[in-house]
């Protein structure tokens, strides 16, 4: 199944699929790939809070296809809600494959991060600008 739709949200993290991330049958493991999903979203809520931030909850996620030893993964992030200490984030993990030429949506999340301050209590996330 080939998803002609293209990636929403800013590229946020680049990786590549290795043999230690793989199980027996050449299948990335889907904790790896929620795993990448998980440091985007601390990227991007980090860079919009201006600070430190961490998983509160991921949502709404569902494997569509395999990742494969050699694929290249890339996650696009896209804020969709700011609240007073939280940002949730639209997560999206394609996979460029490593013998051909297309780009496949492997998986899309929710993701919920809470800004923290010096003493790791919630803080507001700043405005925008």
């Amino acid at each position: 199944m080939t998803d002609i739709a293209k990636p929403r949200g800013e590229l946020t993290l680049r990786t590549l699929a290795m043999p230690a991330d793989a199980n027996p049958a050449g299948d990335i493991f889907g904790g790896w790939v929620m795993a990448q999903m998980d440091l985007a979203s601390g990227i991007r809520a980090a860079e919009r809070a201006k600070g430190r931030v961490v998983t509160a909850a991921v949502k709404e996620m569902a494997f569509e296809l395999p990742v494969k030893i050699g694929d290249t993964m890339s996650i696009y992030t896209h804020i969709t809600r700011v609240g007073t200490t939280s940002i949730t984030l639209s997560v999206e993990a394609w996979a460029q494959r490593f013998r051909y030429e297309k780009m496949e949506k492997v998986t899309a999340g929710t993701f919920i991060m809470v800004a923290l301050d010096e003493d790791g209590k919630p803080k507001a996330v700043p405005p925008e600008g």
